[in-house]
């Protein structure tokens, strides 16, 4: 039976730094997004809100139009009782009957003229609504294109990239599966709780990538030696040496070209 391979502290540090990379990459590539799928789905709710605003709008128009064909039929009737009281006053018994008559139709007559008010009032409120709906539907129309425009640019980019993500997300599981568990919460816990995703970094310049605190001489000669992992104690991340990481970067360069 085949004796199976130690796992060292340098495979470790390799497979991380590997790890680190493949991440650091969905990163750039989730950048190059950037904001545009939330402007797409903030543009979307835009256009519905517009959509439902403009339906409620037109609804409106039609109830005050209802109101008006009312009043008109109302005057109507008016009418009709006016010529109505006006004929049965020229048969009338006494003074009584007349007046009761008269002020009948000064009532219809003034409800005739309530009604006309109303009518002027709903036809101003009605140019004033189709005012709000003919600049609604130049805002809608000003979004919706804006809306394509910009779904056409994600889309694109999206193409582009979304195949590359996919592979990269699925290698970045494939090698969490081949590091310790507990390096791997260590990675990820460092990796949420930095700005640039930035876990696993090499040393640059004598100082931890990224950071302008100098790690020590000796230390320097412990992370080069990979016998053990070594967090930097400004930030927390983990430290690899230049000659790592450079070897690193270069043989996933090669597999980053081949997704």
């Amino acid at each position: 039976m085949a004796k199976k391979k130690e796992v060292t502290v340098e495979d470790r540090l390799r497979a991380l730094y590997d790890l680190q990379l493949i991440d650091s990459r969905v990163d750039e590539i989730r950048n190059v997004r950037g904001e545009l799928p939330l402007e797409v789905r903030d543009l979307e709710d835009e256009v519905a809100g517009l959509n439902i605003r403009l339906d409620k709008l037109v609804s409106n128009l039609e109830v005050i139009d209802n109101d008006i064909a009312g009043k008109k039929n109302l005057i109507e009737e008016s009418k009709s009782l006016i010529k109505k009281y006006s004929e049965q006053q020229k048969n009338v018994r006494n003074n009584r009957e007349f007046n009761s008559l008269t002020k009948e139709v000064e009532f219809q007559e003034l409800e005739i003229e309530l009604a006309e008010k109303h009518i002027k009032e709903f036809k101003v409120q009605i140019e004033q609504k189709k005012e709000v709906i003919a600049e609604t539907k130049e805002r809608l129309k000003e979004r919706e294109n804006h809306l394509k425009h910009k779904k056409s640019e994600l889309d694109a980019i999206l193409s582009e990239t979304e195949k590359e993500e996919q592979a990269l997300i699925k290698k970045s599981e494939e090698y969490k599966e081949t590091i310790d568990s507990r390096l791997v919460a260590a990675y990820t816990r460092i990796r949420t709780n930095v700005k640039n995703g930035l876990a696993v970094v090499p040393i640059e310049r004598g100082a931890s990538g990224g950071s302008f605190f100098t790690i020590p001489p000796q230390v320097q000669v412990e992370i080069a030696s990979r016998k053990k992992v070594i967090t930097d104690e400004h930030s927390g991340r983990i430290l690899v040496d230049a000659a790592l990481a450079e070897e690193q970067k270069e043989k996933m360069e090669k597999m980053f070209s081949k997704l």
